[in-house]
């Protein structure tokens, strides 16, 4: 009998994993992201800035939203590291890309990462990906507005050709600003993956 309920309980609290692979550029914002949406939905206090660390190698962030259970795979950008970022592919069933609000020295790079990314073989062709524009609180929204747009005119045109379910979304790792909207827009592209 026992077996019997506890196979129930099994059943009925199952969380359907998703491995999500979050890249970027060094110093862009990416663990400080993860912070926050880890605080945002575990309802505690994100470390405070001063606190987080670059990443050198992989973070790794379990974030349970419903019924679903993300696996954030937080990856350092430095150049020498995103090679590494291949032997994610494979598992990934969504990709955070994260681009600098405030330095836009570093767009064309950004961009030329992400293209690379996404023209990689192992790269499945219908998974989400979902861009945040991080340290939107750090300059003014005309040019957080231009990033997105630029966004907009180079990126995204190019996904929707492939038909890969594509977001931009403004974020802010210090007062969370769009981190909501954003995972709730990724946790819905994946549960229609599944259905």
């Amino acid at each position: 009998m026992f077996g019997l309920l506890y196979g129930f309980y099994e059943h009925f609290t199952k969380k359907t994993e998703h491995h999500v692979i979050t890249l970027g550029l060094d110093s862009v914002g990416k663990t400080a992201l993860m912070e926050r949406i880890k605080a945002t939905y575990s309802m505690v206090q994100p470390l405070p800035m001063e606190k987080i660390m670059p990443t050198v190698g992989l973070n790794i962030a379990r974030v349970v939203i419903g019924s679903s259970k993300l696996i954030l795979w937080d990856l350092g950008g430095q150049a020498g590291l995103r090679p590494i970022w291949e032997k994610y592919y494979d598992e990934a069933q969504a990709i955070i890309f994260v681009i600098d609000a405030s330095n836009d020295s570093r767009f064309e790079e950004a961009k030329s990462a992400l293209e690379m990314v996404l023209r990689h073989p192992e790269i499945k062709r219908n998974i989400p990906l979902l861009i945040l524009v991080s340290k939107a609180d750090a300059v003014p929204s005309n040019v957080v507005a231009a990033v997105e747009s630029r966004i907009n005119d180079r990126i995204i045109l190019m996904m929707h050709d492939e038909g890969r379910p594509t977001q931009v979304y403004a974020t802010s790792a210090v007062n969370g600003q769009g981190v909501t909207a954003a995972i709730d827009w990724l946790k819905e592209k994946l549960s229609q993956m599944n259905t």
